[in-house]
This record gives structure tokens, C-alpha cells and sequence, in this order.
């Protein structure tokens, strides 16, 4: 009788244990709904797993403006994304820690929640995936995971925004990568003049900007197709080749010849704002890439067919690229890059 009742004594303590919540503090971080516009694409299988959240996102914002992620505290992911130039820097090629210069354009960084592949090269398919490359690479942070968490558990504001995120204030690789990707997705930009004029019909365009549209329609949009202005593959269009010897494009990942200097197809959504334009930074201004496609491109085995049946070139009069550059400048979002 004695034992019986020591067993019923500790299997009510074990009971009382495991439903005990007098130690757990309940997470009041709700999910924040994103404004999709119908006409776009749909999102990267990811976001919803990561969907983003009232304290994901503030925390992700934090991270992404804190110079602590770079090995000297010098730079930051804001350092070369700028919100005023649509999350560009305007430089020819990035530049990180200790003024190195990287073999690439900075890209920017608009509606990563519908894209299929990130970086120019397509290597990371996960935004929460594509985060730890400019931390890690010699020419950007050139930091360390393990170095940039020692970091921030110094700081009891970010304690707290963890702890508010994920319900402790345990910080780790992953936690960093997903707070980064939540604020990244709700960068959504599609409120342009173009977006008032074909989806919302609350504009019009001008004389030069229809002729554009027009010819935009004819000789660009096979490429630059979706409401994300890019069909999101991989092309080499003859442009001057990047030297540097650690530069393939496309072939980086593959390692196939076939993919050599093909790079993503770019979104020309607040292209105004995102120059110099190229893999590279190869061209200053609109009208020098339009110039490029008039006089003919470079040749190569894997150019892209359009360009090998048109005689490795796009005709443009110059109309032609006065009204197209007037159609791309309709792109641009002034709520975007100035909330």
C-alpha cells in the first residue's frame, strides 16, 4: 500500500511538472501580412516557412544596419544596400572591409520574396541560404559566424529582440539568417508609375513613354517579362567580359562551359535608380547599354539565340532609346526607396 502510494505520489508530481508553464513565456509575435499585388508571381516556396514577423523583421532590420557583421565593424549589408538608390550603392563593382574591391555589381535587393534564385550567379535558391556569403567572403565582411554572434551577445537589445522573436534569447547562425530574410521580404516594391497605369489605370502615359512600352514589348520583354520585369534566367548577352579569374558566371555553380558568363536576368524595377548597370558595373548610363545592343554585342558559343538570329545586336534608332528609357524611368517606386 505503502509503495502504491509513493507511485501515484510521484507520477502526480512528473504530471504537474510537464504541464507546469510557470517558467514559459508565451511568444506575442504575430505574423505581418505582406501587400502582394495580384499581378505578381508566387513567392519563393521559403516564405512560408520564414513567413515575416513583428519582431522577425525589426530584428532583421537591426542586423541588416549593424556594422557588427563585418569582421572590423566598418560595413554593413546597408553599406552597399542603400534604401535612397533602391538598395544599390552606385559603385561599379561592391566594395567591403578595408576598401577590397569585389568582382561584381551590387544587385539590388527589391521583391527577393518572388525570386527563384539570388546572387548573380543563382548560387544560394534560399534567401535564409544567401546571407551568410557577403558575411563570410574575404571581399566583403570577411567575418565569421561564430565572431559576429560573440558580438551581438553583448548587447541586452539584442537579447531582447531575440528573445521576443523566438521565445529565448539564445542567438544562433540560423536565427540571424531568418530575421535578415524576414526583413528582406517585406522589401516589395510596386507602386511605380507603370504599376498605376496598366494594373491600377489611375495614370497615363506620356507620348514617348507609350512609344516605349511599345518598343519595350517588341524587343526586351521576352527577357524582361513578368510583373518582376526579369524571367529570372540565366543568359549571356555579349557584354564585355568580366577579367577577373575568378569570374564565370552562371558556370561558378554549374561547372559547366556551356554557362560561362551567363548571369541572372536583372529586374528592371527602379532601374533609374540602380546604376552603373552590368554584372560588373560595365556601363554608366541607360543609353550606354542601349548603345551596346545597337552596335552588336560580343560572340560566344553559348550567346544567347536571340541575339545569334539578330545579327548579334538589337536595332535602335535613337527615338528609339529616348522612348525606351522613358518607359523603364515609369518603373521606378519613390515610395520604395523614400517610405
Amino acid at each position: 500500500m505503502i509503495k502504491q502510494l509513493i507511485v501515484l505520489v510521484l507520477l502526480f508530481t512528473a504530471l504537474s511538472c510537464g504541464t507546469d508553464d510557470s517558467e514559459y513565456t508565451p511568444i506575442n509575435n504575430p505574423e505581418i501580412a505582406l501587400d502582394i499585388p495580384l499581378n505578381f508571381p508566387t513567392p519563393n516556396a521559403a516564405l512560408f516557412s520564414n513567413a515575416p514577423t513583428k519582431y522577425g523583421v525589426v530584428l532583421g532590420k537591426k542586423l541588416f544596419n549593424d556594422t557588427r557583421l563585418s569582421i572590423d565593424n566598418s560595413i554593413s549589408c546597408a553599406t552597399c544596400h542603400m534604401q535612397n538608390h533602391a538598395f544599390t550603392d552606385q559603385k561599379k563593382q561592391a566594395v567591403g572591409v578595408e576598401g577590397r574591391i569585389g568582382i561584381r555589381n551590387t544587385p539590388p535587393i527589391q521583391n527577393l520574396a518572388f525570386m527563384n534564385f539570388y546572387n548573380w550567379d543563382g548560387s544560394k535558391l534560399q534567401l535564409e541560404k544567401q546571407t551568410i556569403v557577403p558575411i563570410i567572403t574575404h571581399e566583403e565582411m570577411d567575418s565569421s559566424m561564430l565572431d559576429v554572434i560573440s558580438k551581438l551577445e553583448q548587447d541586452p537589445d539584442y537579447l531582447e529582440l531575440f528573445k521576443n522573436t523566438f521565445g529565448d534569447d539564445v542567438i544562433t547562425s540560423e536565427r540571424i539568417f531568418e530575421s535578415i530574410a524576414q526583413f528582406e521580404y517585406t522589401l516589395i516594391s510596386a507602386n511605380s508609375k507603370y504599376d498605376r497605369v496598366v494594373r491600377d489605370h489611375t495614370e497615363t502615359f506620356t507620348e514617348s513613354e507609350a512609344r516605349g512600352y511599345s518598343i519595350f514589348q517588341e524587343k526586351c520583354a521576352s527577357c524582361h517579362s513578368t510583373a518582376l520585369f526579369t524571367d529570372q534566367s540565366f543568359r549571356n548577352v555579349g557584354f564585355p567580359v568580366n577579367q577577373a579569374t575568378n569570374e564565370a558566371g552562371r558556370a561558378r555553380v554549374t561547372g559547366l562551359q556551356y554557362d560561362y558568363m551567363k548571369f541572372r536576368v536583372p529586374s528592371l524595377r527602379n532601374i533609374a535608380y540602380t546604376g552603373p548597370y552590368g554584372s560588373f558595373g560595365q556601363f554608366a548610363s541607360l543609353k550606354a547599354v542601349l548603345d551596346y545592343f545597337d552596335n552588336g554585342v560580343i560572340d560566344s558559343d553559348n550567346l544567347d539565340p536571340i541575339f545569334k538570329a539578330n545579327n548579334y545586336r538589337i536595332p535602335l534608332t535613337e527615338q528609339d532609346k529616348i522612348d525606351i528609357i522613358a518607359f523603364m524611368h515609369t518603373l521606378s517606386d519613390s515610395s520604395f526607396i523614400n517610405p
